[in-house]
């Protein structure tokens, strides 16, 4: 095979009619020699733009360079250098704004496939028994982290590597927060890269505590006042689902993205064996246009329904990664584009039976920078549907801001912290991820993990 020079090498991906019957991966990654093929074609740059457009400051020219050399343990070591979640963001992070988007060779040709050749290190790291290494001894302070998610298994893993004892506190029966319950196996399979990642994050010394709902099962400040805990990280997500609040919301048949995934992907309730199944309709509308809901109708797919996304912008708005919008496409889902419902149409049991929509058009820009849809009179149709999921976005639980003195919120019930360093308004607490910013990125979420580590390791050591 020729070095592939202005061209990706393009990776292997499951047929488009096969996958949509099952939930086995859909991509399947690198073989050894077309990651040596792609590694190749990084060059190596004295100014690497990539690693400023990545949120935890991956060093890729230095894990690609080691690859280059097949030197697979090297290559590992640079990554979770910076990142303890290698495999996961390989898979799921949008590398086509972000690093890749720097990329010199994007110029005049392909990106050089970043995160492609970060989950094939991952995952052969995996495969070859590598692990991540603790860099520090045991400096006897402890730090609550709350959340088993992105944001608090990468400030965990962080702290740990500085010598912290961590103790995690994870609401759910199982750790990976968003990545367990919210993203499907077709994109990131639990037992092959979630669990591992989490057991990668465990042996650096960090301890799990599943089962515990802070500021039920504990308080913050019991934490701090009772349990020794000298700081806390608060990266518990934002899991509060939106609604349109029109009329049918409240029929059988409607869900939101966020309980529809999380019973299929934490409690496997698409398993023909499943103690918890979820109904199945013939006919599914998904309202939203970003990941979530690029998920949940390909879920659905996948559980023998006929899908509509239905999304209020044009294509060119849709907030979901294009490649993702591409899977779903080439897997039959249909597109409803300038389109927004306006009721949820029932029988006489409540039972969805439609979803009465209005076509829009796009006006001028609103506060997001995109273009406001405004309705077209007398456009209204409907689409008939037996099951309709919002994705509309998600908001933080108030719990833990309302069980905790001194920690203020905004007027989205998003918990008040500093970008630079997560340091909240209550003082030893730290905060970071959707529970901040409302719902976002997992490589943003990182990031802010990253970020709140470094600050609760210098608000310690000022202590000392």
């Amino acid at each position: 095979m020729a070095a592939p020079g202005f061209e990706k090498v393009p990776i292997a991906e499951q047929d488009p009619k096969v996958r949509a019957t099952n939930f086995d991966e859909v991509c399947l990654g690198y073989t050894d020699e077309e990651a040596v093929l792609e590694a190749n074609r990084c060059l190596n740059c004295k100014n690497p733009r990539c690693v400023n457009g990545c949120p935890v400051q991956i060093d890729i020219p230095g894990f690609i360079m080691a690859l280059k050399e097949q030197d697979i343990k090297k290559s590992y070591e640079v990554l979770t250098a910076s990142s303890s979640l290698p495999a996961v963001c390989g898979r799921v992070c949008p590398q086509e704004t972000q690093c890749e988007a720097q990329c010199i060779r994007g110029i005049k040709g392909d990106a050089v496939s970043i995160g492609k050749l970060e989950r094939y290190v991952a995952d052969k790291a995996r495969e070859e028994g590598i692990r991540m290494q603790a860099t520090a001894e045991k400096n006897g302070h402890k730090v609550a982290v709350v959340g088993s998610g992105p944001a608090g298994l990468t400030c965990a893993g962080d702290l740990a590597k500085l010598g912290y004892d961590v103790t995690i506190f994870e609401a759910l029966h199982e750790a990976g927060g968003v990545l367990t319950y919210g993203i499907p196996e077709f994109r990131l399979p639990k037992d092959g890269v979630v669990k591992p990642e989490v057991e990668n994050v465990k042996n650096l010394g960090v301890k799990i505590e599943t089962n515990v709902v802070i500021g039920k099962s504990v308080t913050i400040d019991e934490l701090m006042d009772n349990e020794g805990f000298e700081a806390v990280f608060v990266g518990s997500g934002a899991g509060l689902p939106m609604f349109m609040k029109i009329p049918g919301e409240n029929a059988k048949g409607v869900f939101s993205a966020n309980e529809y995934l999380t019973r299929n992907n934490l409690m496997k309730a698409f398993r023909p064996d499943s103690a918890t199944p979820i109904f199945k309709p013939s006919k599914v509308a998904v309202v939203g246009g970003g990941n979530v809901a690029m998920d949940a109708a390909r879920t659905a797919l996948r559980l023998g329904a006929e899908v509509t996304i239905v999304y209020r912008r044009s294509e060119a708005e849709l907030p979901a990664r294009a490649e993702e919008v591409e899977h779903a496409k080439e897997e039959g889902i249909k597109f409803e584009l300038l389109t927004n419902p306006v009721e949820i149409l029932t029988d006489d049991d409540n039972n969805v039976t439609g979803m009465r929509c209005i076509r829009m058009e796009l006006g001028e820009p609103d506060a997001s920078g995109r273009r406001r849809p405004v309705p077209v009179e007398g456009s209204e149709f409907d689409l008939p549907t037996d099951a309709v999921i919002m994705s509309l976005g998600t908001s933080p639980n108030p719990l833990i801001a309302s069980t905790t003195k001194g920690l203020d919120t905004n007027k989205w019930k998003c918990i008040v912290a500093d970008e630079a360093d997560g340091k909240t308004t209550k003082e030893g607490v730290y905060a970071g991820g959707d529970a901040v910013t409302g719902a976002a990125t997992v490589i943003l979420a990182m990031g802010a993990g990253k970020a709140a580590a470094k600050g609760i390791d210098e608000y310690i050591r000022s202590k000392s």
